[in-house]
This record gives structure tokens, C-alpha cells and sequence, in this order.
């Protein structure tokens, strides 16, 4: 079966820390861009930052630049977003979504929800809560 796999979701205090991870069965990642978004409740689904399947070139929203840290790890087939300092606007379901293609560069366009992936997660909970 074919699919994306987000975990480390769980109930932090703001300020706190967690790290998601995304991986993959039915295929691996290296040939493929790894985006994270985010959807709160009542609102639109949100890019929060992206990876290159190349050279692991990154790319984050604004909203979380200098807060999240992606990374990749092709020999673990997995891909981890960092997440320091969290605010009660972290608050959401996050899920991964992947994009086939070597040459990919990650840039403002990978961060919309529209964006062509070939493969989305299931999501995992991230609550922000004191």
C-alpha cells in the first residue's frame, strides 16, 4: 500500500518543542520534495515549509521561519519538522505531502495547497495548550 505517514503529533505548552516525522511505505522518498501544512480549525490548509528531493534545499512560511527546521534523512526514509517555540497559533492537524521529481527546487508556489503532490498523510494533531 501507498502512502505518507505523519507522526509525533502530541499536547505541548507554548514555548515547548516537538518534532514530526513523515515516511513513506510503497515507495521512498529520495526522488521526492517533501512539503508540511498545517489546517486549524475553520480555517484554510496552510504550507509551512518545504524540502527539495535535491541538495535538501528549504523553504518556510513566514510564520514559522526562524521556529521550524526541516530535514530529511534518506537512509531512515524519513522527513522532520522541528518545531521550537511554539505558539497556540501551532495549533493544528499537520500532514506531510510529497512531490516526485529530482530537480525540484522548493519556493513559495510548493507552499500552496493546491500544488500538484502525488501523496498526502493522514495528518497527526499538533495542540498547543497551557
Amino acid at each position: 500500500q501507498v502512502q505518507l505517514v505523519e507522526s509525533g503529533g502530541g499536547l505541548v505548552q507554548p514555548g515547548g518543542s516537538l518534532r514530526l516525522s513523515c515516511t513513506s511505505s510503497g515507495f521512498t522518498l529520495d526522488y521526492y520534495s517533501i512539503a508540511w501544512f498545517r489546517q486549524a480549525p475553520g480555517k484554510e490548509r496552510e504550507g509551512v515549509s518545504c524540502v527539495s528531493s535535491s541538495h535538501g534545499i528549504s523553504y518556510y512560511a513566514d510564520s514559522v521561519k526562524g521556529r521550524f527546521t526541516i530535514s530529511r534523512d534518506n537512509l531512515k526514509n524519513t522527513v522532520y519538522l522541528q518545531m521550537n517555540r511554539l505558539e497556540l497559533e501551532d495549533t493544528a492537524v499537520y500532514y506531510c505531502a510529497a512531490l516526485f521529481g529530482s530537480g525540484y527546487v522548493c519556493n513559495q508556489f510548493s507552499l500552496k495547497p493546491l500544488h500538484p503532490y502525488d501523496y498526502w498523510g493522514q495528518g497527526t494533531q499538533v495542540t498547543v495548550s497551557s
